[in-house]
């Protein structure tokens, strides 16, 4: 039982490992790279119906809050090297 269980096993083994070996990656690039468009998709997206039209004030938004993140902090760390203490509420430093 044990030795047909083992020799099953292994066929599946052989099975799967031929199958994934059979795949040629269609058309790619280079190694790795197989991504194709699918048909009908522009070769520029800029302008097409793909162009997704960000709002550059939505892109900005996060580095405009890291510019303050960054204001805040050094509140902070004035703070800290003037009294010693370390207040987390800007609102609290004087």
């Amino acid at each position: 039982m044990k030795k047909i269980t083992l020799m099953s096993a292994g066929a599946m083994l052989t099975v799967l490992s031929l199958s994934v070996s059979a795949y040629d990656g269609q058309n790619c690039s280079e190694p790795g790279v197989c991504w194709e468009p699918k048909p009908g998709y522009p070769d520029k997206v800029a302008g097409s119906k793909y162009d997704p039209k960000h709002d550059i004030n939505e892109l900005n938004k996060q580095a405009q809050s890291i510019v303050e993140m960054e204001a805040r902090n050094k509140k902070r760390q004035e703070n800290l090297a003037k009294t010693g203490k370390f207040v987390f509420d800007v609102d609290d430093i004087e």
